[in-house]
């Protein structure tokens, strides 16, 4: 008989049990830059070529940042150096005000370090993060570190700062610390900050690329000159469009209505007032002593109650009379938009179209935030007929380039009814055909989905403020179709009419002797009449020379003579596709007949 092996059982193995005492000695504190170093996807540092956008839209929101709290018209200079098939070296030159010497290693060396995060005021950056994350990647990615030289003063030397990030403890090392005069010729102005950063990457032109963003960058903020040298050393000029600043934003306090039962706890905790009433009226915007008044009696208290003696259930009670209390919205100007002018001016100088108009809603509130939308589109001309419309997303001047479908302004135009204003849409789509669908918001906290500040969150009140600046600028250019298509309709019956005229005059002529030369003329004059439409001009500054057209006085309306030469685009997103590229890389200022008609201004 065959033997039959015995299988011994294995011995099971003996669990560990950890005690409280030994999980105790396993934690500690985890630092937020070192947090974000291992999920550096939270930050738009997901991939070589997503990281290499970031770092730029970073150090550019930042550079405009500066210059527009300084006064100074922004000249901005982006240059991206091509060191090996996947490392990349970037610099970023602002002639802003300059950044002094004992604040620059706080601000590139140190994550959520900034001045905008705890005010209520429109501004490009929010956290504090963006900059000081992008010279971490390029640190984890390369090893090297970040080199800023910043100048003050036309008197005062360069000054270059070599650091890096220690993500363990969230703190800056400094590597050097130095003048340079010599690096002074790096700053026109007499002033102005420049970084350099060092990081894998990779550069890819298209959608969602730096090409992209600086492009649009370049509408949203026709004020600034934007120059960008490529990694092949071409270099492309936005220039600027206006040559004036966007005028200041005021910053304001919290709205009552805004905050909820914990902060407002915080709050008294944390206030300087001693009373109820110097409370509400001193730490909240919009409540004056009759309205302090009137809250403290709905909440069972005075505005003599001293903050000392209000405890969590007073709290409570307090919050509750705010919420009945009828407070009037948030005060408005600590919001500065783009404006119709400068929003048209900006779509003219990158968007080929023969058709802009542009719509700015009233300001609004959200969560006790006040916000602002603008929409501007582009249509026909020199755009491509066969592909979906173009959305652009900014949010406080900033191009927003990923996460698209899941962004509010991206769903705001999907939901729009674009078929009633003429133009062919899918269904639970965009609109297809030749249009640029510009959407803006200000705010002075916008409620980005995540902290890469990619997509703007769906709360009902923005997007319901989206969809009426839609439909207006869409009315308008519904408008316009429709008048096209009857000027068309009009030319055509006219050619009818001269493709006759001439036999008919001939034919009376040997009927009855008419005279064919005055017969001609006489049945060209009635057809002319006829088909005025036909006839219908453009003037000089791009609108309808009909005093009882409803765009003829229109000054949020530009319409381009769609007979003119429009420029090629090199490398443009907005030019049509099928035309031969040039190879001249420079973008010039396009001299168009485009300012306004005679009548109100």
């Amino acid at each position: 008989m065959p033997k039959t092996k015995i299988k011994t059982p294995k011995k099971k193995k003996t669990r560990s049990n950890a005690t409280a005492e030994t999980m105790a000695t396993g934690q500690r504190d985890i630092s937020v830059s070192e947090f974000f170093a291992k999920n550096r996807h939270l930050l738009g540092f997901d991939n070589p070529r997503k990281a290499m956008l970031t770092a730029i839209k970073e150090a550019v929101d930042n550079s405009l940042d500066a210059c527009e709290e300084g006064g100074i018209l922004p000249d901005i200079y982006v240059r991206v150096l091509q060191i090996s098939e996947s490392r990349f070296k970037l610099t970023i030159r602002d002639n802003g005000p300059g950044i002094v010497k004992a604040q620059i290693e706080n601000i590139f060396g140190k994550l959520l370090y900034g001045s905008k995060f705890h005010r209520l005021k429109m501004s490009r950056g929010q956290q504090g993060i963006g900059i000081s994350a992008a010279g971490m990647y390029g640190l984890m990615t390369t090893g090297k570190p970040v080199v800023i030289i910043s100048k003050t003063g036309k008197r005062k030397p360069s000054h270059e700062v070599v650091l890096k990030m220690d993500t363990s403890k969230n703190r800056p090392t400094v590597i050097s610390d130095e003048e340079h005069p010599e690096d002074d010729t790096l700053f026109a102005d007499g002033h102005g900050t420049q970084v350099s950063i060092e990081l894998e990457g990779k550069y890819q032109k298209g959608r969602q690329s730096i090409d992209e963003y600086l492009e649009q960058t370049a509408i949203a903020n026709p004020h600034a000159t934007v120059t960008y040298v490529t990694p092949t050393n071409e270099t492309i000029v936005f220039p600027r469009a206006i040559q004036e600043l966007p005028e200041e934003p005021k910053e304001i306090k919290p709205h009552p209505k805004g905050i909820e039962l914990g902060t407002l706890i915080q709050m008294l905790e944390r206030t300087e007032q001693r009373q109820l009433g110097g409370f509400l009226t001193k730490d909240f915007c919009r409540v004056g002593a009759t309205k302090a008044r009137e809250i403290t009696k709905g909440a069972g208290m005075t505005g003599q109650t001293w903050i000392k003696t209000v405890g969590h259930a007073e709290a409570e009670n307090l919050y509750e009379s705010i919420q009945k209390t009828r407070i009037i919205a948030p005060s408005t100007d600590c919001l500065v938009p783009i404006g119709s002018k400068a929003l048209l001016a900006g779509l003219l100088k990158e968007v080929k179209a023969e058709f802009f108009a542009a719509s700015t809603r009233p300001p609004s509130v959200y969560r006790g935030n006040p916000f602002q939308i603008e929409v501007a589109i582009g249509y026909g001309g020199g755009l491509s007929r066969d592909d979906s419309a173009k959305v652009l997303r900014f949010a406080n001047r900033v191009p927003l380039l990923y996460s698209q479908s899941s962004c509010c302004s991206f769903k705001a135009v999907a939901e729009t009814s674009w078929k009633n204003y003429g133009l062919t849409q899918p269904r639970n789509s965009i609109p297809s055909g030749p249009l640029v669908v510009m959407v803006h918001m200000v705010s002075v906290w916008v409620p980005f989905t995540s902290e890469s500040k990619e997509a703007i969150a769906d709360y009902d009140e923005i997007r319901k403020e989206m969809k009426l600046a839609l439909q207006e600028c869409g009315r308008k250019l519904g408008t316009y179709l429709r008048r096209r298509k009857r000027m068309a309709r009009e030319s055509e019956r006219r050619s009818v009419f001269e493709r006759y005229i001439g036999e008919i005059s001939r034919c009376c002529n040997s009927l009855v002797g008419a005279d064919t030369d005055k017969l001609y003329k006489a049945l060209l004059k009635q057809a002319k009449r006829r088909t005025d439409e036909a006839d219908a001009q453009l003037d000089d500054e791009g609108q309808l020379v009909d005093d009882n057209g409803r765009l003829g006085n229109d000054d949020d309306v530009i319409i381009v003579d769609e007979m003119r030469d429009i420029p090629e685009q090199e490398d443009s997103l907005f030019g049509n596709s099928d035309k031969k590229k040039s190879k001249k890389k420079t973008k010039k200022k396009v001299k168009k007949k485009t300012t306004k008609k005679r009548g109100k201004k």
